[in-house]
């Protein structure tokens, strides 16, 4: 089953709970605008895409992800949970994505800026600070941005900062952005701890690259046990903890956790480890119909984009694991990105504190919202809640719009 079929499957499903029309199950799956295009480079050609899903609640946003296995239907569903991520967070945006079918692992530096500007000249005319806000996704970052952001102003021959965000601090970035992801992550754990009872959890943390490395460091000096991690190449368990500190150091120094003191172990088996929370920071449909069932965890927690898969959740769900969604966990980024434009578009540079406490009001009340509609209805998961507050939303602007009935 693809990604967006999975959505589909979700949707349809979620649509019985609150009696959606099928007008609105069509117009939640339909997308505004899907632009593909070819990236010539050095003799090479690069297959590429930027999609919008719905701009009912505001402009486009969302990463551009440079990955060997993008595909269309992989950015038509990152833009479609973008929509609903934007909507929970109660952020004035629609959702849209974009990605490049690239291993930047194997490219040069020059390369990668090359690629960069021809995405750029290849899209432009459909981004901009009202239109559609690029920002870092999977193995893209800062400089990335900054490159984007030049290609985008000599095209348009005037300054306009507030057209892509994750930028560095230098061209109006925000110096939260960089661990903003994990930052919301760890807030939303620990609001959840604060609603279980949860004490000394044992924490295994899939995926160890920004969002997963960055959050395991937060945890790791809110004195939290990690018994294990892993990135792209495997991963590493220990049942009395890791230092996590060390294990950073090693990671950045060798380029792969693999090797760092501990059992080697596969992500694989990660996935099935005797801990209480299971951390999902690494790709899409990692627990899936195959594997839900070897999961022990009692708690997951999606800091990646759909790695719980439609027939997972059912199985999850069953066996009373409490998966805590991504359009929920992983929001810290998208919120960040906020600020960043806002201060882009007045030139009102905020306090870096302020932020944070903002950051933190509008992570523990998505969180609050969410939790208190699960609580009520217990027969529905975590996900189900979270998609109808957001779901509602988006409807209600598209009726105040006039597109669908009152």
């Amino acid at each position: 089953m693809s990604v967006f079929e999975n959505i589909e499957k979700r949707l349809h499903e979620i649509g019985k709970t609150i009696n959606l029309s099928e007008k609105d199950i069509e117009l939640l799956l339909s997308h505004k605008r899907i632009k593909k295009a070819l990236l010539n480079v050095n003799g090479k050609q690069y297959e590429s895409w930027r999609i919008l899903h719905n701009e009912a609640l505001g402009p486009g946003k969302g990463g551009i992800r440079y990955h060997p296995d993008v595909s269309e239907d992989e950015v038509k569903s990152l833009s479609f949970w973008m929509s609903l991520k934007n909507s929970l967070a109660g952020l004035p945006y629609g959702g849209a994505k974009g990605g490049v079918k690239i291993n930047p692992k194997e490219e040069t530096k020059e390369t990668l800026e090359k690629i960069s500007r021809e995405y750029v000249k290849a899209f432009h005319e459909y981004l901009g600070q009202d239109i559609d806000i690029p920002a870092p996704d999977v193995y893209t970052n800062s400089e990335i941005m900054g490159w984007m952001l030049d290609e985008y102003e000599k095209i348009n021959g005037k300054h306009e900062p507030g057209m892509i965000t994750g930028k560095p601090i230098e061209l109006g970035g925000c110096a939260l952005r960089g661990d903003a992801t994990a930052k919301g992550g760890f807030i939303v754990l620990k609001e959840l701890f604060k609603k279980t009872g949860i004490r000394e959890p044992r924490i295994a943390i899939q995926g160890f690259g920004n969002a997963g490395l960055n959050l395991a460091k937060m945890l790791y000096d809110d004195k939290q046990k990690i018994i294990a991690v892993s990135d792209s190449s495997g991963g590493v368990y220990n049942s009395n903890g890791l230092d996590i500190e060390k294990a950073a150091e090693f990671k950045e120094s060798s380029g792969a956790i693999t090797g760092y003191e501990g059992k080697k172990i596969t992500n694989m088996e990660l996935l099935e480890l005797d801990a209480d929370i299971l951390v999902l920071a690494a790709l899409e449909n990692q627990v899936n119909s195959e594997n839900a069932d070897k999961v022990k965890a009692k708690y997951i927690l999606e800091i990646a984009n759909g790695p719980v898969s439609a027939d997972a959740d059912k199985i999850l769900h069953k066996k009373n694991v409490v998966v805590v969604p991504d359009i929920l966990a992983n929001s810290g980024g998208v919120v960040v990105s906020y600020f960043e434009w806002c201060q882009n578009k007045t030139g009102n540079i905020l306090d870096e504190n302020y932020l944070k406490e903002k950051l933190n009001i509008i992570m523990t009340s998505a969180f609050e919202r969410v939790y208190e509609l699960w609580e009520k209805n217990k027969e529905q998961d975590m996900r189900g809640a979270a998609y109808i507050i957001a779901i509602k939303r988006i409807l209600s602007a598209e009726k105040s719009r006039g597109n669908i009935g009152k």
